[in-house]
């Protein structure tokens, strides 16, 4: 089936039953990413609930307005993100969320998108948590004297932002970020970054700042330098904990029914 412009303004206005809603045009870029992500959306949502079937080729097609080669291209990408998969006799089924691959980029921030009950944000911070302390303490034993002048310097940039709290959250992310560098651990870092980075996408997740809350956000940060620069592997680790845990509970919600 060849890509007509009526196929590709199909693909622009066809419907999502998914929370994304119409599918937008798209100049660029390849439409089996616009496809995927629309069918992640769905899975994920539970429009296409467990062991359910992925609707066939043909209706695929007719949805999006693209070719089977596109078709055939998403499902195979759905497959390596764990999300579904090939059953003789029984179509293409979608697979239970402990199989997904929850840190893959497209699934993890549909994850966040539909998490009404905040159980993945929550594990989000538990993550964090675990991965961020332990970085502390690594980089208690392991910072230097240019790193810490760097983190002098962030703390001024953090309370330059307490009216800000837009620019604080920014700044808030690059004092952990340089935190981790220190820390030396790139696999921790990594995927700090990649469940970090979809969770503040999320409003559930950014919450509402006040001031109050931003300055004593900030003398956590100053403690978590001092034990820093004091070389206090085990009090690096508990304070950082603490400020975490602190932070979300003070602007977590309340889950939706």
């Amino acid at each position: 089936m060849a890509r007509t412009p009526a196929n590709r303004q199909r693909l622009a206005s066809a419907p999502s039953e998914g929370s994304l809603g119409a599918v937008p045009r798209r100049q660029t870029g390849r439409l089996s990413d616009t496809v995927v992500t629309y069918l992640v959306d769905r899975i994920v949502g539970g429009a296409y609930p467990p062991d359910s079937a992925l609707p066939i080729e043909a209706v695929l097609c007719e949805e999006f307005g693209v070719s089977r080669t596109v078709v055939r291209e998403s499902v195979k990408v759905l497959e390596e993100k764990g999300l579904i998969r090939a059953a003789p006799g029984r179509g293409t089924r979608v697979r239970e969320p402990q199989e997904w691959n929850l840190l893959d980029p497209v699934v993890l921030e549909a994850q966040v998108r539909h998490d009404r009950t905040l159980t993945i944000l929550d594990q989000l911070v538990s993550v964090r948590i675990a991965l961020e302390a332990e970085m502390a303490a690594d980089a208690a034993g392991r910072i230097t004297d240019l790193e810490l002048a760097q983190l002098e310097e962030q703390v001024t940039a953090l309370r330059e932002a307490l009216d800000d709290p837009v620019r604080y959250a920014e700044e808030d992310a690059a004092f952990h970020e340089m935190i981790m560098r220190a820390s030396g651990n790139l696999l921790g870092q990594a995927i700090i970054r990649s469940v970090h980075g979809k969770a503040r996408l999320s409003r559930l997740y950014t919450g509402h700042s006040t001031r109050d809350g931003l300055t004593m956000s900030l003398g956590e940060h100053v403690a978590i330098l001092e034990l820093l620069r004091h070389r206090d592997a085990d009090g690096a680790a508990r304070a950082m904990r603490e400020h975490i845990a602190r932070a979300w509970a003070s602007r977590r919600p309340t889950p939706q029914p």
